[in-house]
């Protein structure tokens, strides 16, 4: 096979832009900070990285759905707690009036007045709203869990869950009935019988007062329910944020560069870049004068 001037030179050529593309590709990587720019610089690196990406994105949704019931749990214990001591101070008006069978009927007055102002206050916190919705509604698409006389006008249905992971799904609601009993016997209606029949029928506040008391437990309940759940949703975020750090961890080391062994291969590349073209500027005759000598 004859060798002309033309071939060595094309052959030259060739492997000077193959030299100067792995000069551009390494500066490119080193500027970027990444080792894929490209789908067609790594296909198995950038599947591994669009599955990365992609359960970091439905991890990121879990951490906001954690943080969501995590403030529906919160909301929900703190009013529970709050509701709890407004319902002692009921009870002691109670046993008072129960205690006081002779007094005056000006006490009496008084302690009903307050017992009445004791349930407005109760009716206030049932109806707290989270997000602008009533927090022991359930699905009810209303703005109130109970109307003004006392009555439920929530709606019991599927209950309020969050995705907390991927295999878990978890309850973030808490009804009226679930927490003060059920209509017409609940934590309202026995609070009105109170106020009422403290001052018209003193006898009838000794079985208002176990029917309290059976409310008091189921509101205790509730709030050993919320805490339980709270519990699981704080060591899920816990779990959710190592996650998070392993799967980002993941997608650093599948696109992100080795900043030091990249300086080095660029400066490897660079030399050999240099060295071919001071050799093809050997081999490859520049001028006619050249061919005279």
């Amino acid at each position: 096979m004859r060798i002309t001037q033309r071939a060595v030179a094309l052959t030259s050529l060739q492997g000077l832009n193959r030299n100067l593309d792995a000069v551009g590709r390494l500066q490119h990587q080193l500027t970027s900070g990444r080792l894929i720019n490209a789908p067609s610089d790594s296909p198995t690196g950038t599947n591994r990285a669009m599955q990365a990406r992609a359960e970091i994105a439905s991890v990121a949704q879990e951490a906001r759905n954690i943080s969501d019931g995590q403030n529906w749990l919160e909301q929900t214990d703190s009013t529970l707690q709050n509701m709890i001591n407004m319902t002692r101070k009921i009870r002691d008006l109670t046993v008072q009036g129960l205690s006081s069978g002779s007094g005056s009927e000006a006490s009496r007055s008084a302690l009903a007045t307050e017992v009445a102002s004791l349930r407005e206050g109760l009716l206030t916190l049932a109806n707290t709203n989270v997000q602008g919705r009533p927090l022991f509604g359930g699905v009810t698409p209303n703005s109130k869990a109970y109307d003004s006389t006392g009555a439920y006008v929530g709606l019991a249905g599927p209950p309020v869950t969050r995705r907390v992971s991927e295999t878990e799904v978890l309850r973030v609601d808490t009804t009226g009935p679930e927490a003060f009993g059920t209509p017409g016997d609940d934590l309202f209606a026995v609070v009105a019988r109170i106020a009422t029949d403290v001052t018209t029928s003193p006898a009838a506040l000794e079985t208002h007062l176990a029917d309290l008391d059976a409310i008091m437990n189921t509101m205790y309940k509730a709030v050993a329910d919320v805490g339980a759940r709270a519990n699981r949703l704080d060591g899920l975020a816990r779990i959710n944020f190592d996650r998070s750090l392993a799967l980002n961890s993941r997608l650093a080391e599948t696109e992100n560069i080795d900043l030091p062994n990249t300086i080095m291969q660029l400066e490897m590349q660079r030399v050999g870049y240099e060295a071919a073209l001071a050799a093809t500027a050997k081999a490859i005759s520049p001028t006619l004068l050249d061919y005279l000598r």
